[in-house]
Parts: structure tokens; C-alpha cells; sequence
């Protein structure tokens, strides 16, 4: 595989070919082509000796993040598969789970020709295995002696018990251990009492062998979260034209929404994978405010999401996932429906203009207002995502128990008042020139300050002080929220600030 990452040019896969790492202060060879190892060459041998061996040897640096991260993208890129993909830590290898995947190639059997005719057209060199636990996979992939290695149900035992020690997934340092001791094969390690071995190897050898047996579980963790439900669509032929993408998200709607309804669930989150020829991902995403299983609704989303698909040479898989969901509730369905109406209520048209928004421009640019547990009043409520299904921590969707106004002014604007008595609600208040008498006044409504979030030394110098607010109406009918800041005090005048407006 190394190699071919390389170069694909048959004459230079023909001649002796190695990748090379600095290691105790010399070069030793890291992974090699056939031509190569027909030589007698070998990973880990110093690159001295295998130039002694092989004349004519050509060598490169390895790059191992260049290796992960072809890995990782051919990992993604088999998920046209299975889902439950995921990179073998610490060699060049994939698991694939392809437990109840057979049946959408038509038996296991045509998965792995498929499987082998897409690697080989991405010009891999490989080997597989496949068997009932992922340890015996592993086994006879890399020791099997062929190029796909098939290990019938049931018969892990028979089928390793001649492959070496070291294709239990054991450290070099244990597998060394285990041949002074005469254990060269797995047939061998079986025989003996399991006491002594954990005893003088640890757990882990027991740990490999049982896994390997499959009489202890294994869990592989996938590289990206595996939706819970999910259709699949393979073609005969690639498709790049946008009338045929169009066609084929709309059919794979309708099973995934059919599969959402019968589980009473919607999706918050949807995403469309298309699977290029050349082995890269096509993919888009389209997120809702709330859980839908509505095809038409979700088919709208993606159009607007279409253009920034790119099919390259054309894909011959899609696959649409429901990346997160949500439990749907019930909907109480009109008695009676106007020829008008369109099947959803304003809530609803709400919702999916919302979505349709925040698809358009981002979610982050449509936002809403979201009161939360603050006394001042120009803190008591904050932006937030119109999309968001519940408030965020910390905030209080039942609002202030006191009555607020409609609109409030960025900051409180000074004004000028006359009252009768200083503690009183004015008669007569001047805002931006303009004289306004009052004709009906309520309160006072006092807000202290949050002396637990505000500065210790603000609160004591006086800064920061309470305040009285009253709901006033003047004469022409408008209605005004005004407060006067401190408490009433001899030989200080009293500040009022207009704050906000009802009407």
C-alpha cells in the first residue's frame, strides 16, 4: 500500500522499492513493494544491509502523517460499505463491520469482489479478512497467505491455530518472550494452562487470544458517528448530472423519512454523502429548528444546498444520513380544513421559514431572543440561534414575572422630570426636548443590583445603585418605562432615565 501511494507506474513498481525511517540513529526500512521483498528485504531491517542485499534498491522517506491521512480519507471513502468504519490504530489497516451489510450487495460474497474492484481501481495493494471477530479478520489479513482470506462461522479455532504468535496482536517484546518459551504458533499458546501465561505476560495475551476466539467481545469504535438511520442508493452507472442527484435525493427522502415516521422520530440534522469514482466524498448538510420527517420540507433545504455538491467525475453511491434526531411529538390534526390552508399551522410555516434561513445564511445569523435569569433589565435577555430547539442553559423561556416593555433603547436615556414628592411618579417629564405630561403612572417596581455578579467595591462606592421603575402613560396615550436610579436622599437630586416603551 505504501508503495503504491507513491507512484503507480508499473515500471517503477517493478524495480525494488522501499520507504525508509530514522531510527536509532540510522535509516531502516519502513514498508516495501513486491519486487522488494522477493529480494529477501524486510520492514525494520537497517537500510545499510538491504542495499548490501539489493542492488539497484530505490528508497523514500516515509511520511506517516501523509499515510494517516490517505488512511483516514480511504476509511471515509469504504463507508460506502458499512458505516462502522474505522483506522487500526498503529498499522496500515481498516475494520469494516459489515454485519448486515450483505444483503444490500446481494450476499457478502459480491461485497468483497466490489470491495476488491474499487481497490484495485484506486490502485491499492491489499489483502482482507473476513471472519466473525475482528481479531481473526485481523489474523488472516496479514498472515493468511492470501489476498482475501475467509474464515467460515464458527471456525475461528481450527483456522488460526497454525498462524504465528504474533497474529494475536501482541507486542514485539511478548512474542519474543513467547518463542524462548517454545510458543511459536497459536496452537500452542491455546494448549497451555492460562494461569502461567497471564502470569508471566499479562492480561493482554489471554485478552487477544479470547478476542481472536470470540469468546470475548471486541468493540470497534467507528471514525465518524454512525447514523441510526440512513438509505443507500449504488448506481450502475456514475451519475454527475444535477437532474439525476436531484432524482436520487428525493427517492432516498422518502425511505429515510419513512423509516423516521414509523419511529416516531424527526431529523435535526440531515446530511447527503456521494461517493466519487476517484475515491474522495461529495457532502452537504441541511439542519432544522425542530424534528421533521416531512420529504418535501427536507427536499427544499437541500436544493439550496445543491450548487456547493460537486460530483467530480460522478459518484456511484449515495448515502443520506440522519446525523441527529429528535423525538417528534404528536400534531392535533383541524377538524376542519379551508381549501386555503396548506396542512401546517403558522407555528409550523414559522419553523420551516426558520430552517429555510438558516440553511440560506448559517444558522448563527438568525437568531431570536432568549430571556434568562437576570435582574437588570437590559441583561435579562441575550441572542441566540432561532434554530435551537430549547433555550440554552441558563435561561428562563417563562420571562420576568413583571410586565416588560415591547421595545427597549439601547441605553437609558436621561430625562428631565417634576414630581411632587421626590419618591413619587412625575407629573411632567422632558425627553429630546419634548414635554410629556402624564396622565396615569404605576409602580414603583424595585430592581436592586445583582450584588453576587457585580463588583464588590462598585456596590460599596455607590456606583451601582437600585432602581424604581414606574409604568407611565401621557396624555396622547403613550406609554413609557421610567426609573430613577438611587434611593431618595436629601442632599442629592434624584437621576431619572427613560428605558423603554409599551406602546
Amino acid at each position: 500500500m505504501q508503495a503504491g501511494q507513491i507512484s503507480n507506474s508499473p515500471a517503477l513498481l517493478s524495480e525494488p522499492l522501499v520507504t525508509v525511517r530514522a531510527e536509532r540513529g540510522g535509516w531502516t526500512l519502513a514498508a516495501l513493494n513486491d519486487a522488494a521483498a522477493v529480494a529477501g528485504l524486510r520492514p525494520g531491517l537497517p537500510l545499510a544491509d538491504a542495499r548490501a542485499l539489493c542492488l539497484g534498491l530505490k528508497s523514500v522517506e516515509a511520511d506517516p502523517a501523509g499515510d494517516r491521512r490517505v488512511l483516514e480519507a480511504l476509511t471515509d471513502s469504504c463507508r460506502r460499505y458499512t458505516p462502522w468504519a474505522a483506522n487500526d490504530p498503529g498499522v496500515d489497516g481498516i475494520w469494516l463491520d459489515i454485519s448486515g451489510c450483505g444483503h444490500l450487495f446481494g450476499g457478502e460474497d459480491i461485497l468483497l469482489t466490489d470491495l476488491t474492484t474499487y481497490l484495485q481501481r484506486l490502485g491499492y495493494a491489499y489483502r482482507l479478512g473476513v471472519a466473525d471477530t475482528p481479531g481473526a479478520a485481523w489474523a488472516v489479513a496479514r498472515f493468511g497467505g492470501e489476498a482475501v482470506s475467509v474464515i467460515p462461522s464458527g471456525a475461528q479455532a481450527s483456522i488460526l491455530a497454525p498462524l504465528p504468535a504474533a497474529a494475536l496482536r501482541l507486542s514485539r517484546t511478548i512474542v519474543e518472550g513467547l518463542h524462548r518459551m517454545g510458543l511459536r504458533r497459536i496452537e500452542d499458546i491455546i494448549g497451555i494452562p492460562r494461569a502461567p501465561l497471564a502470569a508471566r505476560f499479562g492480561s493482554i495475551l489471554l485478552e487477544r487470544l479470547d478476542q481472536a476466539l470470540g469468546t470475548r467481545p471486541e468493540t470497534i469504535t467507528p471514525r465518524r458517528p454512525v447514523p441510526e438511520f440512513r438509505a443507500r442508493l449504488a448506481f450502475a452507472e456514475p451519475i454527475s448530472h444535477r437532474n439525476g442527484i436531484d432524482a436520487v435525493l428525493d427517492r432516498l427522502l422518502k425511505t429515510l423519512c419513512k423509516q423516521l415516521a414509523d419511529a416516531h422520530l424527526g431529523a435535526r440534522l440531515v446530511t447527503l454523502e456521494g461517493y466519487r469514482t476517484d475515491g474522495t466524498i461529495a457532502e452537504v448538510s441541511a439542519g432544522t429548528g425542530r424534528p421533521v420527517h416531512d420529504p418535501v420540507h427536507l427536499a427544499r433545504l437541500f436544493r439550496e444546498k445543491l450548487e456547493t455538491f460537486d460530483p467530480g467525475f460522478g459518484i456511484d453511491v449515495a448515502v443520506l444520513g440522519a446525523v441527529r434526531t429528535d423525538t417528534l411529538p404528536p400534531v392535533q390534526a383541524a377538524l376542519e380544513k379551508n381549501e386555503s390552508q396548506t396542512g401546517c399551522d403558522d407555528g409550523e410555516r414559522l419553523d420551516y421559514l426558520l430552517d429555510r434561513l438558516g440553511n440560506r445564511l448559517g444558522p448563527q445569523r438568525v437568531i431570536r431572543l432568549a430571556s434568562q435569569a437576570r435582574h437588570v433589565p437590559e441583561k435579562a435577555a441575550k441572542a441566540v440561534s432561532a434554530l435551537l430547539g430549547s433555550p440554552p442553559d441558563g435561561t428562563d423561556e417563562g420571562g420576568p414575572r413583571a410586565r416588560r416593555p415591547l421595545r427597549l433603547l439601547p441605553s437609558p436615556e436621561p430625562i428631565q422630570v417634576m414630581a411632587p414628592v421626590p419618591d413619587r411618579p412625575p407629573v411632567l417629564f422632558r425627553w429630546r426636548r419634548r414635554p410629556h405630561r402624564v396622565a396615569r403612572a404605576d409602580g414603583p417596581e424595585r430592581i436592586a443590583p445583582e450584588w453576587w455578579l457585580e463588583d464588590a467595591d462598585a456596590l460599596f462606592s455607590g456606583e451601582t445603585e437600585a432602581r424604581d421603575y414606574y409604568r407611565i402613560e401621557d396624555e396622547a396615550g403613550a406609554r413609557f418605562w421610567v426609573y430613577r436610579e438611587g434611593l431618595y436622599r436629601p442632599d442629592r437630586a434624584p437621576r431619572w432615565y427613560l428605558h423603554g416603551f409599551f406602546a
